[in-house]
């Protein structure tokens, strides 16, 4: 099955795709993409995304967006562009609902402490821990581990790689999603959407939950241009937003336009690029600089955006005694683990036991960055007696 007449030359064709690992016939009524997505969906670590953070812990409050709502609104707004763009929205979409699939229980905090536990014995990455549970810790299928999804799919999620890291991809996989990072080439540009999608949608579920925890108000944002502007815009077009009672009205019809405005100019600066640049293939992207990008006024304008967030939310003092917290939670699991394998799940001590170094502190970590919130509290209370969250 493919989507050929609707694709332009420069989109990944599912026809073409570079394939699985592990060799599979076509299927009647999807394309590969369109497996890939759906194998994604049905996964255990999909599921997890619901319980695991994004700047709220998990227990904080049910209206806060998780791993599992952000990825959501990725893939929405990715589907969005690439229509426009004639990309493969597929292939847009499965990376969107993958890429946030080996990230730690408590957000940033758990990545950056499991990252200090690990820095001996390899480190730690969340994209490539989305590639390692995709390519290994899922359990679905009797001939191989893993969901055994496409190249461009798995190239996809794999955002960032240090050069350490794609150096030992390569010898496992020579050509394969590591290769680019050792080249210096660009991924597929449906690869390079849901990087700039994720940053549009991030930034502005973070101005809902933030105003809505009441840790950064509507005022503090008129400093913030690129918010300010749609916010003014919306309530000189409807005045009783202005009222009390229509804050949570004008919060979200000025976070509308703001993320329509940023859809839009990715669709006029990146259309620009093409047209400039030429591609007429996969691979000439590949060569080519970044093609999906904000305008310049609109990338400084994100930019003040994250910044603005950085300072007054993610810093925040609430925000930070938490972060302290999961972090301990953390660095605990690790230490107890590593000291005793056996208290983890049966496959994952089975994997410890094998090796007293760098083998056993990997399968600590898989273990521990496939736990939810709430199961890393509550193992932790298990383990320690203690309890550092209400």
């Amino acid at each position: 099955m493919t989507q050929k007449s609707h694709l332009a030359p420069y989109a990944c064709d599912p026809a073409e795709t570079r394939g699985r690992r592990y060799p599979e016939g076509p299927a009647p009524t999807r394309t590969d993409y369109q497996r890939d997505r759906d194998r994604i969906v049905h996964s255990t670590a999909f599921r997890r995304l619901v319980y695991k953070t994004q700047v709220f812990l998990n227990h904080e409050g049910d209206l806060f967006r998780t791993r599992l709502t952000h990825s959501l609104e990725v893939a929405q707004l990715g589907r969005s562009i690439a229509r426009s763009l004639r990309i493969n929205e597929d292939l847009v979409e499965a990376i969107s609902l993958a890429h946030d699939l080996g990230h730690t229980p408590f957000g940033h905090a758990g990545q950056d402490a499991l990252q200090a536990c690990m820095s001996d014995d390899g480190g730690f990455e969340h994209n490539l821990q989305s590639l390692r549970v995709v390519d290994q810790l899922e359990e679905r299928y009797p001939q191989y581990d893993g969901l055994n999804l496409t190249f461009e799919t798995r190239e996809g999620i794999l955002k960032h790689c240090s050069r350490l890291h794609a150096q030992q991809l390569e010898i496992s996989e020579p050509g394969g999603v590591g290769a680019r990072f050792l080249r210096r080439e660009q991924p597929s540009l449906e690869a390079q959407l849901c990087n700039l999608a994720d940053e549009i949608a991030y930034n502005a579920h973070d101005i809902d939950d933030g105003v809505r925890s009441g840790l950064i108000t509507l005022a503090q944002l008129q400093d913030v241009p690129l918010f300010d502007r749609y916010r003014s815009a919306a309530q000189a077009e409807y005045p009783d937003l202005a009222q009390p009672l229509q804050q949570r009205r004008l919060l979200f019809e000025a976070i509308r336009r703001m993320l329509s405005a940023q859809v839009y100019d990715v669709i006029e600066t990146t259309q620009a690029g093409l047209d400039q640049y030429g591609p007429r293939s996969v691979q000439a992207v590949r060569q080519a600089p970044a093609l999906v990008m904000f305008g310049e006024d609109m990338r400084t304008r994100s930019s003040e955006l994250k910044q603005f967030l950085f300072k007054n939310l993610y810093r925040h003092p609430r925000v930070m005694e938490t972060t302290s917290r999961a972090q301990q939670v953390v660095k605990d699991l690790f230490a107890v683990y590593t000291a005793a394998p056996q208290e983890m799940k049966a496959a994952f001590a089975q994997q410890a036991l094998k090796d007293e170094g760098a083998q056993r502190a990997r399968a600590v970590a898989d273990f521990i960055a496939g736990m939810t919130d709430r199961f890393a509290t509550r193992e932790h209370e298990r383990l320690t007696g203690r309890r550092l969250f209400d």
